[in-house]
């Protein structure tokens, strides 16, 4: 019998961070034990009526795509960032694929060079690196420049080679501390990204949910090497629906091209269906708008209550300013912590869900440190539907949180007395 050889890089992966404390707090769930599901970063809120509407309208259609996308959809898509993030984007240079994930590993591999992202950041962007066999090296971020990734930082991984081709992979707000960078900040990124020619993926999927509709893309300051990835899963509620966006400037043609060949052999093309019922997404008429206001309302709110409680307890953290994330720091409790042979943030997140119910995410699967003792909260265990349709009555304030979205302060307020008992 033959043996069965394995590609060096995939072999003994484990499954992705997300998926596996999704599971893991279902399989709890039907054991009987009541879970607060901070882990796993999906939207509450449902798909708009009028995306499930065009989606049941053209179930019917059943043909193979394009595999760079359904040329209406992309003409609809840049229609959208033109408007919303000032790019020069038009339907050839914008690719849609089965989810803003499998897009950003085809891009590795059609990508030759080092790639670089800062520390924290979402959980699978090294894992796909290491899997295609790239190299990837890190910047670290501190909690005192809010774990954001600083201009100089990237200077200093240039100087050193200037000539190799590099990908930085920017992501904001962001997933898994909430915070964005200001214009100053990007444009700082931007001088030395030009100077050195390093070309941009920008992920901007949570842009739409930054609290105070004021998202900035660095497209504005690069637009020359900038790629802009997006997609309906945070802002649409669409994440199993399986599609995201690239944007991509004429000067990365050559990118996009051999991304479209990957797709040709291996995806073929998002599911046809899908693609015209997301026209009707990125038209963002009325019902859109409105649902995406109330939206960011909710979250604002529920960010803000959630922060000041654990700031009051002694958790040091930033405010959210979008999407659906806390990075949260337990360095004032270490040593309550260490005492308790917990030694990493794995073994925290593992004693807290045992012991509270409390799923939370550690920070080592963000590429911290492990013997660092943070971990990421997502605010999303509350029904969204019922929230939105609250929302159209009732003023979004603390009260409205605890009536509506109660699992949140009883979940948080949980881990501080778990934290307190230590």
């Amino acid at each position: 019998m033959h043996s069965i050889s394995l590609n060096l890089n995939a072999r003994g992966r484990k499954t992705s961070a997300t998926i596996h404390i999704n599971e893991r707090s279902k399989e709890l769930k039907k054991q009987g034990k009541k879970i607060y599901a901070f882990g796993f970063g999906q939207s509450p809120f449902p798909v708009p009526n009028c995306v499930t509407t065009a989606l049941q309208k053209n179930a019917y259609r059943k043909d193979y795509l394009n595999s760079q996308g359904l040329l209406e959809l992309r003409e609809q898509v840049a229609v959208f960032h033109n408007k919303y993030d000032q790019t020069s984007a038009s339907a050839e240079n914008i690719m849609i694929g089965p989810g803003s994930k499998e897009l950003m590993f085809i891009l590795q591999l059609a990508f030759y060079g080092e790639i670089i992202v800062p520390s924290p950041c979402w959980v699978s962007y090294e894992p796909q690196a290491q899997i295609i066999g790239r190299k990837i090296r890190s910047i670290t971020t501190s909690y005192e420049n809010g774990w954001r990734m600083q201009a100089q930082d990237l200077q200093k991984i240039c100087e050193s080679d200037p000539s190799y081709p590099r990908l930085l992979i920017l992501n904001y707000p962001g997933n898994p501390e909430g915070q964005v960078y200001s214009e100053d900040e990007l444009q700082a990124i931007t001088e030395v990204a030009r100077k050195y020619q390093v070309i941009i993926l920008s992920d901007e999927i949570y842009g739409l949910l930054h609290f105070e509709a004021k998202h900035t893309s660095i497209v504005r300051y690069y637009p020359e090497g900038t790629i802009l990835s997006s997609g309906l899963s945070k802002w649409c509620g669409a994440g199993g629906w399986r599609l995201g966006t690239f944007v991509f400037p004429k000067e990365l043609n050559h990118l996009l091209q051999t991304m479209v060949s990957i797709a040709s052999e291996t995806f073929t093309s998002v599911a046809t269906p899908i693609q015209y019922a997301a026209i009707c997404a990125y038209k963002m008429e009325a019902e859109i708008e409105e649902y995406l206001c109330n939206s960011r309302k909710i979250l604002q709110e529920i960010a803000l209550d959630c922060y000041e409680i654990m700031v009051k307890a002694g958790i040091r953290l930033w405010k959210s300013h979008g999407g659906f994330y806390l990075f949260l720091d337990f360095s004032n409790f270490a040593e309550a912590i260490r005492k308790n042979n917990i030694l990493n943030s794995s073994e925290l997140c593992e004693h807290l869900l045992e012991e509270t119910g409390v799923a939370i995410l550690p920070g080592s699967d963000f590429k911290r440190p492990e013997n660092e003792y943070t971990a990421r909260f997502a605010y999303v265990d509350f029904n969204g539907e019922k929230a939105l349709e609250a929302c159209k009555s009732t003023d979004v304030d603390k009260n409205f949180v605890r009536y509506h979205c109660p699992k949140m302060q009883e979940g948080v307020l949980k881990m501080i007395e778990w934290l307190r008992s230590l």
